[in-house]
């Protein structure tokens, strides 16, 4: 039974994530999974609870991949580049109107999302930051907190189609660039130094660290 319900969850993130949220059914859903509309709701009484249990997974998901990251990486900025690489292969999945969608139409789902960027992400950066300067790989005079808050911010801001029209701009191009502005702005000589060698390395697909 909890199987079943897994799978109903992992299907209906896949959808939410490909197509956004208001647009997907559970009519949808069901078709999807090959399942009838009966069997979808004796584990979800209604969307909105899908949505909230599905979006609730994800983010564990995220902060288990998030947290091994930060223990397999070697330094601050190590662990920032493979965040880069994990950033660009997650947010090239999400349709753009996904945030727009919990915010509007889902307040329980938008209520864990906020948790989780306020609570665990920006604690998540605020280390780096710490780490980074104490390594001296980023500016000393960097105050932790307030680019970390920066930084979850600037990630929103680019899923706003009011500031970024998808008709004019890249969604995936707008996040690199506003990522690449955030790493500058905090790297040191030592840490630039360091940061284009592992972009190097990836350009030739070595693995970090060798």
């Amino acid at each position: 039974m909890e199987d079943l319900k897994q799978k109903i969850i992992e299907g209906a993130q896949g959808l939410f994530i490909q197509y956004g949220i208001r647009s997907v059914s559970m009519d949808d859903v069901a078709r999807a999974l090959s399942m009838s509309k009966k069997t979808l709701y004796q584990h979800f009484s209604n969307k909105n609870e899908l949505v909230t249990v599905a979006v609730e997974d994800y983010m564990k998901g995220e902060m288990s991949e998030f947290s091994e990251i930060k223990d397999t990486s070697s330094n601050a900025i190590e662990e920032l580049f493979n965040l880069s690489k994990c950033m660009r292969e997650h947010v090239f999945k999400i349709n753009p109107s996904m945030l727009y969608d919990l915010q509007k139409y889902h307040a329980d789902a938008w209520a864990i999302f906020q948790r989780f960027k306020s609570d665990f992400l920006r604690r998540q950066v605020m280390d780096n930051i710490n780490n980074g300067i104490k390594e001296g790989f980023y500016r000393p005079e960097v105050d932790p907190r307030v680019i970390a808050i920066l930084r979850m911010e600037t990630v929103q801001l680019a899923f706003n189609n009011d500031i970024f029209p998808r008709s004019e701009f890249n969604f995936l191009e707008v996040q690199v660039q506003l990522f690449e502005h955030f790493v500058h702005g905090l790297l040191s000589e030592k840490g630039k130094q360091l940061y284009t060698e592992y972009q190097s390395k990836a350009h030739n697909n070595d693995p970090i660290g060798s």
